[in-house]
């Protein structure tokens, strides 16, 4: 054994059995380990030394380090020094930089939201503003992660920004960076019929106190109902879910157990405060993005009947997650430990000890288990959270996503915003028939093409005919199809006429009221929202859903 592979080894035990302490070992766990690090010494040393091109030795083991935590679950994770920055975004909803969300589109990096109140916003950077050059350098052919690393910097720190706006043409901005917290409540309001709705996007520090607050704020207000839309919200700390469960349930209510492999990964956590109201009717609104501590707060006020879960079946992540600091400022993320929500349910979708072809599968229905909530409802293990009204999802036109992809509908917002300084509140700006022949004619010379399913069966079709040589025989008929299609897909501006003109009012309302916009004007066309109001206006129908009556 050569001497670098000697150390090598050595310094991987060191890490290895000094970061476990006093984890007792088997014998031969130690031998198998032992010899896989020989091997893997053996390899690395090998391809550092003797790999026709220059290789780069800490790509190498990065790339061992990814390739042996894919094996496990996507929620184990390596984050390098370079990375602090991005795992401490994710923990704890804070970084320093200008508070605006941005996207790609062609050659340029667009702003697409700023966050009232934070530097983008400040500075008056609007929604579809080009970024063209960042203190002197171009920023043409960088995406979105390249133009971040620019925008991001330490707080108090300013830069200069050249952008284009239509109308406008190019403008200089500059920009003082901050930090930025995002706020785990962008908005809460009463709609109507004295419903207060709350968005909860994030479980950073203080979720649970933005939703006491934000829930004090609506009662004070004359709110008489609560709606918790938790769609889309992908989770975060476990503590601040109980937190939030605990705004609604007395002090003492077991909400989480977790279950893992060592004795301090076993707890119970239950709410530890006085409640804001344990009374008020509440209605939970999820969807397949809402995961985790998502879940664990809609589950377990599902589970105590404390709550009518409304929407679609959530994600179904059952797993938790713990913080592992490693030497050289590096740190990973681990699952730990399982956790079980009060019927005694695991919601874990995906099996990741068992996988097929290197991908997870579904627990199967014949290990899945029955509980009860509280006052006797059935409810499942392994398949996330289900609603207790489903609600169907909405599915885009053909036409609408190819509109979407080719950034047309972003586009004409952008064109709309230069001609109209200001429109209607949110809630009552619709999108007339005039902006919406402007939007015809908008795109009457752009590129958006689709393919219809009609079009695709019609081509296996004439494939199977040409196979079987029946082609020549049925060539006319197949050519009078296709013409058929073409004249139809001509006509989908108007057939789709309905789901574009809701589609359009949501760009259109985010280039003037950005966050509060992109909210509140989608109430009027929201499947979820409409079935909530049904519910919530029927009291015997809400308490019947609850096992009450």
């Amino acid at each position: 054994m050569c001497k670098a592979h000697y150390i090598l080894k050595k310094y991987i035990l060191i890490l290895l059995f000094g970061g476990l302490g006093l984890m007792a070992f088997k014998a031969e766990d130690y031998f198998e380990i032992s010899k896989n690090l020989d091997i893997f010494a053996e390899v690395y040393k090998e391809v550092n030394t003797t790999y026709v091109d220059d290789v780069k030795p800490g790509e190498l083991i990065r790339a061992a380090i990814n390739g042996m935590l894919k094996s496990l679950d996507p929620y184990t994770n390596f984050y390098s020094e370079a990375q602090a920055e991005d795992y401490r975004y994710q923990v704890t909803g804070t970084y320093a930089g200008i508070g605006s969300t941005i996207r790609t589109i062609d050659d340029y990096v667009y702003i697409e939201s700023p966050v009232d109140g934070f530097p983008a916003h400040k500075a008056g950077l609007l929604p579809g503003d080009k970024i063209l050059v960042v203190d002197d350098v171009d920023m043409k052919g960088k995406n979105s992660s390249e133009v971040t690393d620019y925008l991001k910097g330490k707080a108090g720190t300013s830069f200069s920004m050249k952008i284009e706006r239509i109308g406008e043409g190019e403008l200089i901005k500059t920009i003082t960076r901050e930090n930025i917290k995002i706020k785990n409540v962008p908005y809460h309001g009463i709609i109507e019929d004295k419903i207060g709705y709350l968005k909860l996007t994030g479980f950073t520090p203080n979720a649970g106190k933005e939703v006491r607050d934000a829930v004090i704020d609506l009662k004070e207000k004359g709110a008489e109902k609560v709606v918790l839309d938790l769609r889309g919200n992908g989770g975060g700390l476990l503590h601040e879910a109980v937190n939030i469960v605990n705004v609604f349930v007395p002090r003492g209510e077991p909400i989480v157990v977790t279950r893992g492999k060592f004795e301090e990964d076993n707890q119970v956590y239950k709410t530890l405060n006085s409640p804001v109201d344990t009374e008020i009717p509440l209605v939970i609104l999820i969807n397949g993005n809402s995961a985790s501590a998502s879940e664990i707060v809609s589950g377990s006020l599902q589970d105590l009947d404390r709550a009518v879960l409304i929407g679609s079946n959530s994600f179904g992540k059952g797993l938790v997650q713990t913080t592992k600091r490693l030497t050289y400022n590096t740190s990973m993320k681990i699952t730990t430990a399982k956790y079980y929500i009060p019927s005694g349910r695991l919601i874990q979708r995906l099996d990741y000890g068992n996988k097929v072809n290197g991908h997870a599968v579904e627990v199967a229905d014949s290990a899945k288990k029955s509980f009860v909530t509280r006052n006797g409802r059935p409810v499942i293990d392994g398949e996330g959270i289900q609603p207790d009204l489903a609600v169907d999802r909405i599915k885009y036109s053909k036409l609408a996503q190819s509109l979407i992809r080719n950034d047309l509908l972003f586009k004409f917002a952008n064109e709309f915003r230069s001609k109209n300084p200001s429109i209607a509140e949110p809630m009552k700006f619709d999108t007339d028939d005039d902006t919406y022949d402007s939007f015809k004619s908008f795109i009457a010379d752009k590129e958006y093409t689709y393919t219809t399913q009609t079009e695709k069966q019609l081509e296996k079709l004439e494939q199977q005919a040409t196979e079987e040589k029946y082609y020549t025989l049925l060539e006319k008929e197949l050519t009078k199809l296709k013409e058929a299609i073409e004249n139809t897909k001509r006509a989908d501006l108007e057939n789709n006429k309905s789901e574009l003109k809701e589609l359009l009012e949501y760009e259109i309302v985010k280039r003037y009221f950005f966050e509060k916009g992109k909210i509140e004007v989608g109430f009027d066309d929201d499947n979820d929202w409409a079935k909530t109001k049904e519910i919530l206006a029927d009291n015997s129908k809400y308490l019947k859903l609850l096992g009450k009556q």
